[in-house]
């Protein structure tokens, strides 16, 4: 069973950062000072627990350009298991009443996951920590 939260403590804050450290500082080798930015304070952050465990993590930004979803991470031995389809059904749900522009910046690999949600690529690939990416507008 998969659950997704909302963050309200230091603690499920530190959990999420930790998800992301294992994920992106570790296993994709992005420098920390790229991982953790300035927006951490500002954006909407959730945990999914699978069977009680945490297991993945996203955010939520508002920008200028509308609402950004970022840093989607699933632990590797959770992978597989729908946690991070969960999580991007999840912040579609809590944005869904919103008139702005929905997006974000997919690895390349992840394209074709983040199709089946109604994002669609624009633009050409550019690089976000070394790792290639596109831009993709939420358009249900």
């Amino acid at each position: 069973m998969i659950q997704i939260f909302e963050i309200q403590s230091a603690q499920e804050m530190e959990q999420a950062f930790e998800i992301r450290r294992i994920v992106f500082v570790i296993g994709q080798q992005c420098a920390p000072d790229e991982e953790y930015d300035e927006y951490e304070q500002i954006c909407r952050h959730f945990l999914a627990k699978h069977q009680g465990i945490q297991a993945g993590t996203c955010r939520i930004r508002e920008t200028s350009e509308g609402i950004k979803l970022e840093r989607f991470a699933v632990l590797e031995q959770y992978r597989g298991q729908n946690i991070g389809a969960a999580l991007v059904e999840n912040c579609l749900q809590k944005i869904q009443d919103t008139h702005k522009k929905i997006y974000l910046h997919a690895q390349e690999h992840a394209l074709k996951f983040y199709e089946k949600f109604g994002f669609q690529a624009v633009g050409d690939r550019f690089y976000e920590a070394n790792i290639p990416h596109f831009k993709m507008i939420f358009k249900p």
